[in-house]
């Protein structure tokens, strides 16, 4: 069941984008779809979410993002790098006009000293401007830093639809 609160986040992003005539691509691991599942659990959005790339494996990004695997195995998975060609390939591949991008650590494993459980990195790109990257490390169990992630994500496209 999706948080009543994102939701909530959710039904306003949609108004805007719709309001701006914008569509939104999603490239997402940590969260597993589940930004493009709270927008899309509102009838109508469609004419807003263009399409949304779930890349769980470092595969997977190469694959469908193209994102380079030397990059990761050089600085992970989980780093601002990896989220900003997660954005970037997001863009490029869709028809979209902002793109967000997610990659993180949501437990309880996976987790090392430098890269704790909650390490979260968001992007957002807006077609024809620069990226904007945010690390966040975000409290809780597994579903609190997935929550957490989504609704940093609609903040990000909000800002994105105001640039």
């Amino acid at each position: 069941m999706i948080d009543p609160a994102l939701l909530t986040q959710a039904k306003a992003l949609l108004a805007l984008y719709r309001g701006r005539g914008l569509r939104l691509v999603t490239a997402e691991s940590c969260t597993g779809g589940l930004i493009a599942a709270t927008l899309t659990a509102i009838a109508g959005s469609s004419d807003v979410v263009e399409r949304g790339f779930v890349t769980y494996s470092n595969e997977a990004k190469a694959e469908m993002l193209g994102v380079d695997l030397g990059l990761i195995a050089e600085v992970g998975a989980v780093s601002e790098e990896v989220a900003r060609a997660m954005v970037e390939g997001a863009l490029a591949r869709s028809r979209a006009d902002v793109a967000l991008s997610v990659t993180g650590i949501a437990g309880p494993g996976g987790a090392t000293a430098i890269k704790p459980v909650g390490l979260v990195f968001l992007g957002a790109l807006r077609r024809g401007a620069q990226p904007v990257i945010e690390r966040h490390v975000f409290p809780g169990d597994r579903a609190a830093v997935r929550a957490a992630s989504v609704a940093a994500a609609f903040r990000l496209a909000r800002a994105a639809a105001q640039s």
